[in-house]
Formats: structure tokens, sequence, C-alpha cells
């Protein structure tokens, strides 16, 4: 029990900012005992489903923005996969993503509230160059990229921050297939989590991951999703320091 409350609780958070919690859910079900090997292709199943029902709350609220998200997801992918296979000293890299989380959510509390007249999305080179850049961070740093996208398109001020949301749960949306695609093609069917035992977890993010996307794309007003981010990112940097 405490480990479906944990997990309803991480896609409630996450999915209020327009994220998916696979960070979250791989804390989570380490600190509960399961195999580390099965991990990683549970998590990429929550986050698949948690970011199917962010995508459609948002989207069906009215706030996502198509032009900005094809151009981030077509130049991420590539840059991704290239970011993977780039081996870097993982220590330094966590301390300097973790010290970029927590300036951003640092600024995201401090930042006064957001002026629509004052929002402008760059031209459709430079969103794909910040795709590209992010992608390839999200790959060096084995994210899906969210917890980069969404500060910066609020604290760039290209988005409002409910459509900056709309824009990252369909970014971690489409990342997230292609890593579960990638790792049945890897390791065959066989790497899926058991249906039997997945069917719990499935059940309490879905319900979390509703309400929570629910709540961000129509009920929370926009200083508290910049403040519920700014939680996310602070809980994102201290895994990250923590090592």
């Amino acid at each position: 029990m405490p480990l479906l409350i944990a997990l309803a609780a991480v896609a409630f958070l996450y999915a209020s900012v327009g994220h998916a919690g696979a960070s979250g859910y791989i804390a989570v079900l380490a600190l509960a005992g399961v195999p580390t090997p099965e991990i990683r292709a549970i998590a990429l199943v929550l986050n698949v489903l948690v970011a199917s029902v962010g995508t459609l709350q948002f989207v069906a609220a009215g706030h996502f923005r198509r032009d900005v998200f094809v151009p981030l997801a077509l130049a991420s992918v590539p840059a991704a996969l290239v970011g993977g296979a780039i081996a870097l000293p993982a220590a330094l890299l966590r301390q300097l993503i973790g010290a970029v989380l927590l300036f951003s959510a640092w600024r995201l509390v401090g930042q006064l509230p957001a002026d629509p007249g004052a929002m402008r999305v760059p031209r459709r080179r430079v969103v794909a160059l910040t795709g590209a850049t992010l992608g390839l961070l999200a790959g060096l740093t084995g994210t899906g990229g969210g917890i980069f996208l969404t500060p910066w398109m609020i604290l760039r001020s290209w988005l409002l921050p409910k459509q900056a949301a709309a824009v990252s749960v369909a970014f971690i949306l489409v990342n997230s297939i292609a890593g579960l695609a990638g790792l049945v093609l890897r390791q065959g069917v066989a790497a899926l989590p058991d249906p039997v035992a997945l069917a719990p977890l499935a059940v309490v993010v879905l319900v979390g991951g509703t309400l929570g996307a629910y709540g961000g794309s129509r009920r929370f007003p926009s200083p508290w999703i910049r403040r519920l981010l700014a939680v996310v990112l602070v809980i994102a940097a201290w895994k990250l320091l923590a090592g």
C-alpha cells in the first residue's frame, strides 16, 4: 500500500506541471526493493501512461502549441540518441545539472506573474536548436528532457506556464514511447513488465496522473504551476546531487 500511495503522489505532482514522473517512479521503486533490471521498463510504461493522460488533458483544455512542439520533438529525438552514446564523467555532470535545476527553481519562485502580452516564441530554427540541445542533454543525463524544457520555455517567456506544460508533456510522451520501443527492440518483449504485477501500479498512476493533469490544465492558477514546477525541479536536483 505505501508503494501505491507514493506512486500516485508522484504521478499527481509531476502531471500537474506537464511531466510524467519517471525519475520519481525509479526512486520509489528502488526504495521499495524492486529488482533493478525491472525498474527501467516499469518506469517507462508508467511514464507513457501518465504522459498520455497528461497530453489529453492539456490539449483538451486548449493549451497545446503545435507550432512549438513539432520542431522541438523532431530535433530532440536524434540528439538524444547521440547524447546517450556519449560517455562523460557522471559525477561532474550530475552536479552541474543539479545546480542548473536548483537555479531554475529559484528563478521560478521569484518570477513575477507571466504577462500574456510579453510571450514570444522565437523563430522555428531557434526552437529546433533548443530541442536538439535539450535532447542531447536528456541523452547525456538519461532523462526525458521535460525537466529542462518546461522551465526554459517559462523563464525565456516563450509560453505561459500551462502552455509550456502542454508542450512538455507531449514532448515527454513521444520520447518515452521511443525509449520503450528501443528497449523492446534490444531485449524483446520479455523486457516488458509482467501485466499482473503492473496492473495495480498502472491504475494508481493513471488516477494520480489524471487528477494532477486536470488540476494543472484547468484548475490551478499559473503561479501555482510555477511553484509546483519549482518543487519538481528541487526533487530532481536532489536526486542528481545525491547520486
